[in-house]
């Protein structure tokens, strides 16, 4: 099947497709940094790096066909953190909201058999309702079937705590998506005893743990570094309060961002892996130290031979934003087969 993958971002969701004989044919994608890694994996002989609102998609439909449009638009409208910031506009309000408009204006013209489309959890906050009824109701005017949830990747095999709204849209005459029943759980507090356990950090990324000269000259944690030593693994800044029994409490109850000072776990699947990389912003390594690009490619599985273009932030930014590729495998694999 020939797919249009629109903010194509890594190409986290071109490799997962790809592994089920889906072939991404065209990608739009406006960073010009991720364009060059698209371009350096082959992951699309043709790269538009521009705006998707100055795209001429009526020349595209001259050229190409499209049997499935993948995407996942610019999340900050409808990040968890605009929830919380009420100087900031949110959902359709937001200028940046226009990403979904043009999605479905590729719909609207290219009218695929089935759609991809993902997003944070947040886009399905009650702030952001009206974002989500309009993405049902432009479903059902172009003739769409949708069926959409908030997954969590680690229930995968994803080795990452990583919750995101997928949604896929069949062409009414085909039927309606079925999401595939989970291959994971956390066993710790789950009775689901038919599904493997979560895939815990140790095993992702264990084997890449060796002393390296950037260890010591960035200093994890900033100035709290010596704070984050005495954080327990899987644990972050709450560590230092009151609630949580500390004799000297040093922040007040959830007074920062989750991230601050945030630690992994071994024996646990990772945090979510966000896009912008911070000093004092986890998840940390469970040995005080940054996480590596190879480290972070692997909690988001992407292959160790997969190569991002840019420097450190630009990778790190590249592979936050994606969506994990085994992700899209186990979904693209259920769309083949409900498809037939």
């Amino acid at each position: 099947m020939k797919i249009l993958s629109l903010y194509s971002g890594g190409g986290g969701i071109d490799i997962g497709f790809g592994k089920n004989k889906f072939k991404t044919v065209l990608s739009i994608e406006n960073w010009d940094k991720a364009c060059l890694t698209l371009k350096k994996n082959n992951i699309s002989k043709n790269v538009i790096c521009e705006d998707i609102r100055k795209v001429d998609f009526n020349n595209i439909k001259n050229r190409f066909k499209f049997d499935c449009i993948v995407g996942g638009p610019p999340c900050p409208p409808f990040s968890k953190s605009r929830f919380y910031l009420k100087n900031k506009k949110r959902a359709l309000e937001d200028d940046d909201s226009h990403t979904l408009a043009n999605y479905f204006l590729a719909v609207e013209k290219f009218k695929p058999k089935v759609f991809f489309f993902e997003n944070v959890h947040g886009f399905i906050f009650k702030p952001h309702e009206a974002a989500l009824r309009y993405f049902e109701k432009q479903s059902e005017k172009l003739g769409y079937s949708i069926t959409h949830k908030v997954i969590n990747c680690a229930d995968y095999g994803v080795p990452q705590i990583r919750q995101r709204f997928i949604c896929v849209g069949f062409k009414k005459n085909l039927g309606k998506f079925i999401f595939p029943n989970q291959t994971h759980s956390n066993q710790d507090n789950d009775n689901n005893l038919f599904s493997l356990p979560w895939v815990n950090c140790k095993d992702a990324i264990g084997d890449l743990d060796y002393p390296l000269k950037e260890d010591k000259d960035k200093m994890a944690g900033s100035k709290h570094k010596h704070l984050l030593k005495k954080i327990p693994p899987g644990d972050n800044y709450l560590f230092f309060t009151k609630e949580r029994g500390h004799k000297k409490p040093l922040f007040k109850w959830r007074s920062r961002y989750w991230s601050f000072l945030l630690k992994l776990s071994p024996n646990k699947p990772s945090w979510t892996i966000q896009a912008s990389f911070s000093n004092n912003m986890g998840p940390f390594h469970w040995k005080n130290r940054f996480l590596r690009i190879n480290e972070i490619k692997r909690l988001q599985t992407f292959p160790d031979n997969y190569e991002f273009f840019g420097n450190f932030s630009d990778q790190w930014r590249q592979i936050g934003n994606a969506v994990p590729p085994l992700l899209a495998d186990v979904i693209s694999k259920e769309i083949k087969k409900q498809l037939g």
